[in-house]
């Protein structure tokens, strides 16, 4: 009787407020279905170990605010790596944020695009002034990086008439918006030897984020879907035209290695001084 209870409140509620059935249809829950019915996974993408991707993981990142919304370490270590499979390397991002992948990948890459919301867009959406400001924050003085703004649902990506090398999604995780990035820039951005990495794949290196994955899956062209694999030790799903040994994510992982940190704190306000 009180599941039925809370059944009959839960409908009044979204009646009145239909936006929470949003909560309702993004649930992990209703992901997760949709993934096993559809496409027959169960533990997300094989998981291939982080140095089958790149041996010898090993970088310095000169650029890392440990603030809210930042990547993983490990995310923008492969990021930095991965560029440094391409000479003269050539860049692609959707989402800007403070700007710390971009910044630190335009160290190895030649040529660095980056995609994020105008400041007009976000505050439109209701998003704080002084969140929108600091959208750029690291990147936007660096010579080889170049700074798009515009929805990457509407975005014209043919219009920048160019293919890149290396492209990291990492706007709206919404499955909408997954989807149509996946699906435009397979269809405009890539060649032969393109690496697509999409961001927040998972929640952590262990917990996979399912309606992501469902938009990667939906959106990957499906002769490619066989070179999709989560990099462990990180949050990130990529698409490499290699065949890599895999395994499947069975949580809690038992650790196969370790990584050496070394962290410096470099004063901002000192440096402008």
């Amino acid at each position: 009787m009180n599941k039925i209870r809370k059944a009959i409140k839960g409908l009044i509620e979204i009646i009145r407020n239909p936006r929470l059935l949003n909560n309702v249809l993004s649930d992990d829950t209703v992901w997760n279905r949709y993934i096993v019915n559809k496409y027959k996974i169960n533990y997300g993408l094989p998981l291939v170990d982080i140095n089958q991707i790149s041996p010898d993981f090993s970088e310095t990142l000169k650029c890392f605010a440990f603030l809210d919304g930042s990547s993983l370490p490990t995310d923008i270590v492969l990021l930095k790596l991965l560029s440094k499979k391409f000479e003269k390397c050539k860049y692609f991002e959707i989402g800007t944020r403070r700007g710390e992948s971009v910044i630190n990948v335009a160290d190895t890459a030649e040529e660095c695009y980056t995609l994020n919301l105008s400041k007009s867009d976000m505050l439109s959406l209701g998003l704080d002034e002084r969140y929108a400001d600091l959208h750029g924050f690291f990147s936007k003085d660096k010579e080889n990086i170049k700074h798009l703004t515009g929805n990457s649902l509407t975005f014209d990506f043919q219009s920048l008439n160019k293919k890149f090398d290396l492209i990291f999604i990492d706007g709206n995780h919404h499955y909408n918006y997954v989807k149509n990035d996946t699906e435009k820039i397979f269809k405009h951005l890539i060649h032969d030897d393109s690496i697509i990495v999409w961001h927040d794949y998972a929640y952590t290196p262990e917990k996979l984020r399912p309606e992501v994955l469902a938009a990667i899956l939906d959106g990957t062209p499906p002769e490619y879907r066989k070179y999709l694999y989560h990099v462990s030790n990180t949050m990130c799903a990529v698409f490499i035209r290699s065949e890599f040994p895999t395994k499947e994510l069975l949580a809690p992982l038992i650790p196969t290695k370790t990584f050496n940190i070394k962290i410096d704190s470099i004063d901002l306000n000192a440096t402008k001084n």
